[in-house]
């Protein structure tokens, strides 16, 4: 299901009953953080909340904002447009492994197959609610004729025009360097290739008019950023807001390096995303984006202390240089809805969105490492410092060759610790990892450390961006992995007695 707009998505979860509405004043700083962060640990990530009315330094916002419209496993399925996360994932899944058709029935599947593919590239058009509203910053502000099929009258558009200073950008805690845009998806495009890149790097407000471009070292925003750096030409980068919440977490997926994730957005909400040319550089977003942000980044100026940030790792992140965006203009819809999250200890939000990566492209995996049953990455883990793998072990020492795979693909390089099971063992229940883990481990015969990247928000590594990994092989051992003895079974009840006591008591 496509959503042509923020506001419809949460207007569906108030259909559902997955939304609170909180009308009352609710501050930017800090406030909206704390009741945020009791909502998302609540079981199950709690509901989703719509502030009608946060305020910024004591004064209402124009528009209401939203957050937490991810924190759990039925809305992240509802943003992809199906009944669970699972089925995205099956679906994607049978795609890949999609072989020509050999007689009348696969090839009508096949086409139904190419029928939805054919909505993932997407389209140019000239004009949406994107642009309802336009304030370029090296000009008086401009308001545009509505678009057609807009909601609103003109007559109820804000009266100051939109600037970094009266959107409702948080201050997430108390120790924050300022307040952050902490969901915006951040369009560049490569100088040499011309290949876009839609990727989340968090946002800190310096003033209405320069923030930080929060950019990490191995992210593909950042190789586009040196690229121009190289050549001391000015950089266009724009960011947009909301729209199809499709986008956020896109943006969010470990996509390979030159894969358009404007792709997988058309494909998962099964419509093509109309894109539209920025005002004041060439760069293209969404059309039904709620809001745009556009400028540049100069090269021949020096680098600005940016954070520090009350970052997923459930610490601070401390102030490190990074490049400086100049905004030269906003656009945004008149009725526009401006999506937040927060990140802190766990369990957040954040959460299920990167588990929800983890699901969809299981398949992928699976294809480079057939072996592999399932993954997950427990909340304490904060996304990829800690990953259990369960795999159908046929030869010995394969436990490690998953482990080497696993670090060698994409963003899975940051991981710190990799433990690897046996196919019987639910990966999604930690307690059983943790049961074969002390149960079927010699320490020193069955863990590796290695060397290799690390999270630059890692605070724990010695030196930044740079790190040492653990993997612990928790399988049943082989003859062939220097193991003599007999290995015992696992204690179970006899199946006949099970089902008679059932039939006794109820299960």
């Amino acid at each position: 299901m496509a959503f042509d707009s923020f506001r419809d998505f949460v207007s569906a979860l108030d259909r559902a009953g997955e939304l609170k509405k909180i009308s009352q004043l609710a501050a930017t700083e800090l406030e909206i953080t704390e009741i945020a962060n009791r909502e998302m640990k609540s079981p199950g990530g709690g509901k989703a909340l719509l502030f009608e009315k946060p305020t910024v330094h004591g004064t209402v916002s124009p528009f209401p904002l939203a957050i937490n419209t991810l924190g759990s496993w039925k809305r992240m399925a509802m943003s992809m447009g199906v009944d669970s996360v699972d089925d995205a994932a099956a679906e994607l899944g049978s795609l890949m492994k999609a072989k020509p058709p050999t007689g009348f029935r696969e090839a009508l599947k096949l086409l139904s197959t190419a029928l939805d593919l054919r909505h993932a590239k997407p389209k140019m058009v000239s004009d949406g609610p994107c642009k309802e509203v336009i304030h370029k910053f090296d000009a008086p502000g401009s308001l545009k004729e509505p678009w057609p099929g807009a909601p609103y009258p003109q007559s109820t558009l804000p009266s100051n025009p939109p600037t970094l200073l009266n959107l409702p950008i948080q201050q997430c805690w108390p120790l924050d360097g300022g307040r952050f845009i902490t969901l915006p998806c951040v369009v560049t495009k490569d100088p040499d290739t011309g290949e876009r890149n839609v990727g989340m790097y968090r946002i800190q407000i310096y003033d209405e008019r320069t923030t930080g471009m929060h950019w990490q070292l191995q992210k593909v925003g950042a190789r586009h950023g040196r690229r121009y750096y190289e050549t001391g030409t000015r950089m266009p980068v724009s960011i947009f807001i909301g729209g199809d919440p499709v986008f956020a977490f896109c943006a969010t997926a470990p996509l390979p390096d030159g894969l358009d994730e404007f792709l997988l957005a058309g494909y998962l909400r099964k419509k093509s995303i109309p894109l539209i040319k920025c005002e004041t550089n060439d760069l293209e977003v969404p059309a039904n984006a709620d809001f745009v942000i556009e400028g540049y980044v100069d090269p021949t100026e020096p680098l600005r202390e940016e954070g520090p940030f009350g970052d997923h790792t459930g610490y601070y992140t401390l102030p490190e240089p990074y490049p400086i965006f100049h905004v030269t203009a906003i656009t945004h819809r008149k009725d526009a809805v401006y999506p937040a999250t927060i990140v802190g200890i766990p369990p957040m939000e954040d959460f299920y969105i990167g588990s929800a990566s983890v699901k969809l492209f299981l398949p992928i995996f699976k294809m480079n490492f057939p072996e592999i049953v399932d993954i997950a990455l427990p909340a304490e883990g904060v996304f990829h410092n800690l990953v259990f793998v369960s795999i159908k072990k046929t030869y010995p020492m394969q436990a490690y060759k998953i482990m080497h795979g696993l670090w060698g693909m994409g963003q899975m390089m940051f991981t710190k610790y990799i433990v690897v099971v046996d196919d019987d063992v639910d990966v999604h229940n930690t307690s059983d990892v943790l049961f074969r883990l002390c149960a079927n481990t010699d320490p020193q015969r069955d863990s590796i450390f290695t060397k290799g990247p690390a999270d630059v928000l890692d605070h724990a590594t010695s030196e930044m961006a740079i790190g040492s990994k653990l993997g612990i092989d928790a399988t049943k051992k082989l003859p062939g992995e220097g193991f003599k003895r007999p290995w015992p079974p696992l204690i179970k009840m006899d199946e006949a007695i099970r089902k008679k006591v059932d039939g006794m008591f109820g299960r």
